[in-house]
């Protein structure tokens, strides 16, 4: 099991930044995969980005270019850069981890993200 914190969210203008962080109870060194979900007032949640083990990643077509994830193994946490915030990046944004790739999930609590002028 592993337990997951994110922080890291707020209100921003359009355009703006926001680094969003999600901290492990464990290393996070052979996690199978992490990343980031959104969710939108009255939307589903989908995918941001994920990260492999080996590194790979994946992003949404709608963050591609605007945002990065990236790790720190020796503090147990991930990162989720955000640059050139629009208006639909509005969302509750979750950590999650599949500690062996069976599609058990674990979520952080969330973090809301706002941009708004």
């Amino acid at each position: 099991q592993v337990q997951l914190v994110e922080s890291g969210g707020g209100l921003v203008q359009p355009g703006g930044s926001l680094r969003l962080s999600c901290a492990a109870s464990r290393s996070i060194f052979s996690i199978n995969h992490m990343g980031w979900y959104r969710q939108a007032p009255g939307k589903e949640r989908e995918l941001v980005a994920t990260v492999t083990s080996g590194g790979s990643t994946n992003y949404a077509d709608s963050v591609k270019g605007r945002f990065t994830i990236s790790r720190d193994i020796a503090k147990n946490a991930r990162y989720l850069q955000m640059n050139s915030l629009k208006p639909e990046d509005t969302a509750v944004y979750y950590c999650y981890a599949d500690l062996n790739g069976l599609g058990i999930y674990y979520w952080g609590q969330g973090t809301q993200v706002t941009v708004s002028s």
